[in-house]
């Protein structure tokens, strides 16, 4: 049962995606306009510490790899998504140093100890089963590794029960979207714990922005 409601869950947001893949990176007023606000946070974060492969999980369209690559280039950067066609529009691009792949987050298709950085902008919270994804992040990632997560949440216990109990079920229901849930410092806390990451920054900043990094140290 509880797979079904997982691959129903991917299937909302594979659609939404899909379907707004060769407008994504459009000047329009948006929601997706608004996500690009999180990428220089996330490239500043790169910037405290050197790397050779990263790995942006729920990359779109390449957006913010493009960013990455031209700001610090002559690395290896990898993106993936779990929509075909978002990946299409990356691929477009042709920018120099990325590689492109269609797959499931929650399935991450590398070996062991791939990746110096993990990256994930405004894509977690389309996650069915976040703790796989954290298993599967601590697999990729090297010793010290560092996972930059961007997301939406609140500082309010009541803030966040709305979004997760009322507006996420509204979206999911009326709207087709995918959203499945926003985090808590506890909740992400408690997925570190399990997978044995270590969290090591945790901010919620302007906009209802979560900014969190995360060790691999073990």
């Amino acid at each position: 049962m509880r797979k079904n409601k997982n691959e129903n869950l991917k299937q909302l947001t594979l659609r939404e995606f899909d379907k707004t893949a060769e407008t994504f990176d459009n000047n329009d007023p948006s929601v997706y306009n608004l996500c690009r606000k999180d990428y220089p946070d996330v490239l500043k974060e790169l910037q405290n510490e050197n790397f050779t492969d990263l790995l942006d999980a729920g990359c779109g369209t390449g957006a913010m790899l493009y960013l990455f690559s031209r700001d610090i280039p002559g690395k290896r950067y990898v993106g993936l998504d779990l929509s075909e066609k978002m990946i299409a529009v990356a691929k477009q691009k042709q920018i120099t140093g990325v590689k492109f792949l269609v797959g499931d987050c929650e399935e991450l298709p590398f070996e062991d100890a791939s990746f110096d950085v993990v990256t994930c902008s405004m894509s977690f919270h389309h996650y069915p089963d976040p703790d796989k994804f954290f298993v599967n992040l601590k697999k990729v990632l090297r010793l010290n590794g560092r996972f930059i997560l961007r997301d939406m949440t609140s500082g309010s216990k009541l803030n966040l029960w709305f979004i997760n109990n009322i507006e996420l079920p509204f979206l999911r229901t009326f709207a087709k979207k995918g959203d499945v849930h926003c985090y808590s410092k506890e909740d992400i806390q408690k997925l570190c714990d399990k997978s044995g990451l270590v969290m090591e920054k945790f901010e919620v900043r302007k906009g209802f922005r979560l900014h969190c990094v995360i060790r691999n140290k073990q």
